[in-house]
């Protein structure tokens, strides 16, 4: 019994920090940084974000994230405690 708690204890904790997320400042990140952090994109969007991003100058806000095509204001609620703009 003791055996099985440490299992599904471990199988817990293990699960958090796979799902955890750093905070990704948007205006910096690479590509794959950006896949890696935000929820509900991948590496083709994320290189989509830096595109953009090149093409356009920096984010000013985080809603403007939504203008790069295939990102709605859902993945940017969805990401709004992770996601961040920051000059540097």
């Amino acid at each position: 019994m003791k055996t099985i708690r440490i299992l599904i204890v471990s199988f817990i904790l293990l699960v958090s920090f796979a799902t955890y997320a750093e905070a990704v400042n948007i205006n910096t990140a690479d590509a794959l940084t950006l896949a890696k952090n935000i929820k509900g994109i991948g590496v083709k969007k994320a290189k989509a974000i830096v595109a953009y991003r090149n093409d356009h100058g920096r984010f000013n806000k985080v809603e403007e994230l939504s203008k790069v095509k295939g990102i709605g204001a859902k993945i940017v609620e969805k990401n709004r405690d992770t996601i961040f703009v920051k000059s540097e």
